[in-house]
């Protein structure tokens, strides 16, 4: 009886589709240096490239039925392992995308958090330089800026003029301007009437 050794890549093919466990064998030992090294020098990963041909064998035992006996069996291993390649550099660029992406959002995230902690530190600021405000003047502005009051309105509820709220309204916002600075002035502004 002929050894699988002396057997043409041919004759294996044909004996794999028959089931023949021993040319299967014979295959994996006849190809599986050469498509390793082929898949590790396209990797530049040893064990990415064991996992390649490990799974393309595993394919070809359970696919060994479609095998074709008269066609180049050589050519089509070394095909289907540079097909897993290139899968595999596809995944990894799907995947070093998802990365990027999550990452994008990571930053966007952290921007996000660290707007909203300067907004809160401005926002108290401003609430710390109203409150500084002398009392009936606190009062009117924050009837004309919070509860969005007219000077009407105001004069007739405190029982003062409508020059006076006016008069009020301005010297607050004068000093506000002074102690807040022109943006966190503008921010106020911005803020109290969006």
């Amino acid at each position: 009886m002929d050894t699988y050794s002396s057997f043409s890549d041919n004759e294996l093919a044909f004996l794999l589709t028959k089931n023949d466990e021993a040319a299967f064998t014979e295959i994996y030992n006849r190809f599986y240096g050469l498509l390793f090294i082929h898949a590790h020098k396209r990797l530049n990963s040893e064990e990415e490239a064991k996992d390649l041909v490990q799974q393309l064998f595993e394919t070809l035992w359970i696919k060994r039925g479609q095998v074709s006996p008269d066609g180049n069996l050589a050519a089509y291993l070394y095909a289907a392992t540079r097909n897993r390649v290139i899968d595999i550099y596809a995944h990894q660029k799907v995947e070093n995308k998802y990365i990027d992406s999550l990452q994008g959002y990571l930053n966007q995230e952290h921007v996000l958090t660290d707007y909203l902690v300067r907004e809160k530190e401005m926002a108290s600021l401003i609430e710390r330089e109203i409150a500084a405000l002398p009392p009936k003047m606190r009062e009117i502005f924050l009837m004309s800026r919070m509860e969005n009051k007219t000077h009407k309105e105001i004069a007739a509820l405190l029982e003062i003029s409508e020059l006076t709220v006016k008069t009020q309204v301005k010297r607050a916002l004068k000093i506000l301007r002074s102690r807040l600075g022109l943006l966190a002035y503008f921010v106020f502004i911005y803020k109290t009437y969006n």
